[in-house]
């Protein structure tokens, strides 16, 4: 299906968009990974080649938060490949903490690269993908579909950004571009075991009440998923038994999340660490202030 497909992937330069990228590019993909880091982004397209043979990946460092670096990003990529088949918008950042500890500069910054960014990438593509009858695939969470102690920045764009998949869906099928949206629970990568060290009890439980799911089982679902042409992926059997859950029995869904969190419950004002968590979905470290995708 994806091959000789042109998939331009951003936050491909680590976790689940390099994890993709590998997938891809074994399928016989060409492939544009977009990231901040030009070296993490060489690094990335050498370590599949170096592991698939004959691969074609290509890098483009930029900030996805640039609405005009994008513009620019995805038309020469597209002049380069001769078009745009497939966009996968995988980049993002994660901050974690209390609500009455985060700051408006926190919230800004999420929804600039998880939401804004987004709509950058997107409308520069969107010409490219309407001429190829392509595909958008657009990396949510499951934190879109509820709520997440801890998570207050990060939940508002992931519901943005579920909104906005679901109408574009409805505004883009008639022009022959087929979406996706990709929910997935939370993974094993550096990201995570970097969160583990430091978030706040009420989050660490509340979440885990979803078991995390491996990358590869993400990476095989979702292109199942795409495969199949449905709109909303949620790859692994426990996440959508989860999300099953939530969509029919909301009730029960709070009920089990309000006693996790009720075990474990500290709040603010006896939370001896920092109060604010910054990580990125691409398995970077915490503590660099400046967002990155």
């Amino acid at each position: 299906m994806f091959r000789n497909q042109h998939v331009v992937i951003t936050g491909g330069s680590s976790g689940l968009g390099l994890a993709l990228a590998f997938a891809l590019a074994r399928e016989g993909a060409r492939i544009s990974l977009i990231a901040r880091d030009p070296r993490k982004l060489e690094a990335a397209a050498n370590a599949i080649r170096t592991e698939v043979r004959d691969a074609r990946v290509g890098v483009k460092p930029v900030d996805v938060a640039d609405e005009a670096a994008a513009q620019a990003a995805i038309g020469e990529l597209a002049w380069s490949e001769q078009g745009v088949d497939v966009l996968i918008n995988s980049a993002g950042i994660l901050r974690e903490g209390y609500f009455e500890d985060l700051a408006m500069t926190d919230f800004r910054q999420v929804m600039d690269i998880n939401l804004f960014g987004l709509l950058h990438v997107t409308r520069a593509a969107l010409p490219h993908l309407k001429r190829s009858q392509g595909r958008l695939v657009n990396i949510a969470s499951m934190a879109g579909l509820s709520g997440v102690f801890g998570y207050t920045p990060y939940c508002a764009a992931k519901h943005a950004l579920v909104g906005l998949t679901d109408s574009l869906r409805y505004e883009l099928a008639p022009q022959g571009v087929k979406v996706h949206l990709v929910c997935p629970a939370e993974f094993d990568s550096p990201m995570v075991d970097a969160l583990d060290r430091s978030r706040t009890p009420e989050n660490r439980a509340h979440t885990l009440t979803i078991p995390k799911t491996g990358v590869e089982v993400i990476v095989k679902g979702t292109l199942a998923g795409i495969r199949a042409g449905r709109f909303l992926i949620v790859p692994g059997t426990r996440t959508r038994m989860a999300s099953f859950f939530m969509r029919h029995f909301p009730g029960i869904t709070r009920m089990v999340g309000d006693r996790a969190i009720r075990q474990v419950y500290a709040g603010p004002e006896h939370h001896s660490s920092s109060p604010l968590i910054e990580c990125r979905e691409t398995g970077l470290p915490l503590g660099n202030s400046k967002p990155d995708d």
